[in-house]
């Protein structure tokens, strides 16, 4: 089975553009989970019937954030958004910039022998303003998805606006304490791996150079000076059925590629 992420940054402009209509004749993805469609269903024309669409979207904003995911298989039930209960257990409430569980960031979708979580993290902002916000949605996020590990594995996938480590990302010193790179934000994915998921991609590759964000600026992509800030992570009960984890740079259309996995669940 091949799980694909991708922060589209705009679903209606990578059509437009004609990257993702061939990204997925191309990859014939499984499953498919976007962040940052800034669309509702229905907003873009897309024409892949051999896909059912769930489509998560902004309450607060129109054109906002949203997520999407686009699966062969049905799955067996899904579900938008941090549950209430957990969000308030971790202090998850709306802050100067709104509501961060209600602009269409989480979407989770159970099949039989797992669950399928994407999600895309709310930046801290350049001035660490919602650093705050950030270590809340982390704890909520984490506590959900080890909730649904307890039931059956979890694949989670998504933009996480973070460097987890030094090796990911191509200027580490100079960008040390700033949004992205902060110890707040790094510990919080530390508590991913401490809650039972391990990062797919170093399963296979280590070091640095692999990236899967960059900056407009400076021929940035083309120098690939960039960040890993896009991962699928699984419960460790899956990291045998793992067989390959990839980053997919050669895709174009938006400021960040698309990452995948393929698992062996036989």
């Amino acid at each position: 089975m091949k799980i694909y992420s991708w922060n589209v940054n705009g679903i209606r402009a990578v059509i437009k553009k004609g990257t993702f209509q061939t990204f997925v004749a191309e990859h014939q993805p499984d499953i498919l989970c976007l962040q940052e469609t800034k669309a509702e269903q229905g907003q873009a024309v897309i024409d892949l019937p051999e896909y059912t669409e769930y489509w998560n979207s902004s309450q607060a904003k129109k054109g906002y954030i949203g997520t999407a995911i686009f699966s062969k298989q049905l799955p067996l039930s899904v579900v938008n958004d941090i549950p209430e209960d957990i969000a308030k257990t971790h202090g998850l409430v709306a802050d100067g910039y709104g509501s961060s569980n209600h602009e269409g960031r989480v979407i989770a979708a159970e099949y039989d022998d797992f669950y399928v979580v994407t999600a895309y993290t709310p930046n801290a902002k350049d001035d660490l303003s919602r650093i705050p916000l950030r270590q809340q949605w982390d704890a909520a996020l984490t506590a959900y998805c080890a909730q649904l590990q307890a039931n059956k594995p979890v694949v989670y996938c998504g933009d996480m606006n973070v460097a987890h480590t030094e090796d990911d990302l191509a200027n580490p010193g100079p960008n040390k304490g700033k949004k992205g790179f902060t110890s707040e934000e790094r510990a919080g994915f530390d508590n991913w791996l401490a809650a039972g998921f391990v990062d797919t991609f170093r399963l296979f590759q280590q070091g640095k150079g692999y990236y899967t964000w960059w900056s407009h600026f400076a021929n940035a992509r083309a120098r690939n000076v960039g960040w890993r800030i896009d991962y699928f992570l699984v419960s460790n009960t899956l990291k045998d059925k793992v067989k390959s984890a990839e980053i997919h740079a050669d895709v174009l259309g938006s400021d960040h590629c698309p990452v995948s996995v393929t698992l062996d669940l036989k």
